[in-house]
């Protein structure tokens, strides 16, 4: 596994010095403005990047402003306590994308959320207070407590919301191998330990965030 610096630099070089890569790459939010983000919005980022996994993103962003007024703005306490036929029911309104168990997921994951809001104060000090050491933990943890939350599907969803996170890209997945991190996308315990080491090495020597180590991982490739 090299320097990060050493696999940085022929991307900054690509893009003209540090100011062209910087203007490329999205950083997260600060934790103050994470804090703040209601309870409901944590749910429905959640819930569209399950609806879009292994569909398409442009239907589901097409559709997804009719599917939060069907579930009442994925206020938590609401769609905790859908039952199967209130989810049935809802699953067959005009507009709603018509998937049995991702339509059940909403269910599950709000009553997940409404659970982790009540231990931490809200989802939004729940997710603020993240940090590297702990991050495949932390992602482990929505696996096993949510529904359909693994992988690229809980990143796609922290990435939006703010959350410093990785993003399973083919090209990001690609580097990992080059670098000897990993052989495939991570899924051992093994390869979760290596990619944990990696990725606290790799902020300890370029300092920046895992954002932006994942987005240069990938362009490093392309």
């Amino acid at each position: 596994m090299r320097n990060f610096l050493d696999i940085e630099a022929p991307v900054i070089d690509r893009f003209g010095g540090k100011k062209g890569l910087t203007a490329r790459l999205t950083k997260p939010k600060p934790a103050k403005e994470i804090s703040a983000i209601p309870n409901s919005q944590w749910l429905s980022a959640a819930s569209r990047a399950v609806f879009q996994a292994g569909f398409s993103w442009k239907v589901v962003e097409k559709k997804w402003p009719g599917i939060e007024h069907i579930f009442y703005g994925f206020d938590l306490s609401f769609c905790r306590y859908l039952s199967e036929e209130a989810l049935d029911d809802l699953m067959r309104q005009e507009g709603m994308i018509k998937h049995w168990t991702k339509t059940r997921s909403i269910s599950r994951n709000a009553d997940f959320f409404w659970h982790l809001s009540n231990e931490n104060g809200s989802l939004g000090e729940y997710f603020a207070s993240w940090n590297t050491k702990n991050y495949v933990e932390n992602l482990q943890s929505l696996r096993k407590g949510g529904d359909r939350l693994g992988g690229k599907t809980a990143q796609v969803f922290l990435r939006r919301m703010g959350v410093d996170t990785l993003v399973f890209a083919s090209d990001t997945i690609r580097a990992l191998v080059r670098e000897g991190v990993v052989d495939k996308s991570p899924s051992s315990k093994k390869d979760w330990a290596a990619l944990q080491a990696a990725i606290e090495t790799w902020q300890a020597q370029s300092n920046r965030s895992l954002n932006e180590i994942s987005q240069i991982l990938s362009l490093s490739v392309g």
